[in-house]
């Protein structure tokens, strides 16, 4: 068998994790040398029960360790290993890095920076909307996004990124062959022309509540910084933020209305002393990256906006408007403003998230 099949036998063996890994590899020193062991150094491994040391012999069928390889590379699956240049020197820096990575796609470019986005799955439209425009601002920069390909936010960023043309990373919590959530298959399928999906689950490894807090870790250690969108009192984003913080990365968080239960994780991280965003630039500076939001340039809007258009465009954000509301604060009609609405809605200045509310796009 080749080397990297030797990996892949180790790395697939079941009821046998990252710790006892390791001490397989402590004693033996190669995968190699584990498979060709005959029993006598597996019974000096001292953290392996007598059912580990049982399965580990009978997994040693050479054709069919070989056919399992041959099936994940005919899927398109890279298998990258700890030993390997290409696996990713951030990795190596991290609390039980695992040994393997199963990539679809590329892996992040190591000479780029990456910005972790994450944040509430039952996400509003204003968190949805600001995951998307921040990370199409960050990408335009230059900047890689990694998330974990979860419904709301997370899925958000991916496609705020994609939208702008930039490369997104998603981080599974189970085989990188199966999308989880499904509502997320675009975005999954579009993700792997410029970026990837990477997960340190082998083949057939099915979504399981005890993998998600552990991929987070990947999210975090893959990234130069994380940034929390929107985020409850407890959430699984706070544990990725705190993952972040051992390992030494910068954190930002987008501040929310006091009252608002999906934005009390963040505004307790900005307490604890995460740097708050308002915009792109607050992330960029830290880099030493200059910002400059060409939408935001008022010569772009007095040659595609008339007078009243430019009047209702200024009156949004990213936090959905009422009707009612927008007509009082710019004292138009209904009916007026029904048009003008309409009229923004087909330049692309303006989104109906549901019926009578709006937001800008950025």
């Amino acid at each position: 068998m080749t080397k990297k099949e030797y990996w892949f036998w180790l790395c697939n063996l079941e009821q046998i994790g990252l710790k006892k890994i390791q001490a397989i590899l402590n004693f033996f020193g190669t995968p190699e040398q584990a498979y060709l062991d005959n029993g006598k150094g597996l019974e000096q491994v001292s953290n392996l029960t007598a059912s580990d040391k049982e399965q580990i012999l009978k997994s040693k069928e050479e054709g069919r360790i070989q056919e399992n390889y041959a099936k994940l590379i005919s899927r398109g699956i890279y298998f990258v290993t700890k030993e390997e240049d290409i696996y990713p020197s951030k990795l190596h820096n991290i609390y039980n890095a695992p040994f393997a990575l199963y990539v679809k796609g590329t892996l992040p470019k190591e000479d780029e920076l990456s910005i972790a986005i994450v944040g509430a799955r039952n996400c509003s439209d204003y968190g949805r909307e600001t995951a998307r425009y921040l990370a199409g601002e960050l990408v335009k920069a230059g900047i890689q996004i990694i998330s974990g390909l979860a419904r709301g936010i997370d899925g958000y960023a991916h496609e705020g990124a994609i939208a702008a043309g930039g490369s997104t990373y998603g981080i599974e919590g189970c085989s990188v062959d199966i999308c989880y959530p499904k509502e997320n298959f675009n975005i999954y399928m579009d993700m792997q022309k410029k970026g990837g999906i990477i997960s340190e689950y082998g083949p057939d490894c099915f979504p399981k509540a005890g993998n998600f807090p552990m991929r987070n870790r990947l999210i975090s250690g893959m990234s130069d910084g994380i940034l929390v969108v929107e985020a409850r009192e407890k959430s699984g984003s706070l544990i990725t933020a705190d993952m972040g913080l051992e390992q030494g990365k910068n954190i930002y968080s987008v501040p929310g209305r006091i009252q608002d239960s999906l934005s009390t994780g963040c505004n307790n991280l900005i307490k604890m002393g995460a740097k708050m965003v308002t915009g792109p630039e607050d992330i960029l500076e830290d880099y030493g990256i200059y910002y400059k939001n060409c939408k935001n340039d008022l010569k772009k809007f007095d040659k595609l906006l008339e007078t009243r258009e430019k009047i209702v465009y200024a009156c949004l954000s990213f936090l959905p408007k009422h009707m009612n509301e927008i007509a009082g604060e710019t004292n138009l009609s209904i009916a007026e403003l029904t048009e003008i609405l309409m009229s923004l809605e087909l330049k692309d200045y303006v989104k109906q998230t549901r019926k009578n509310y709006y937001i800008y796009i950025s």
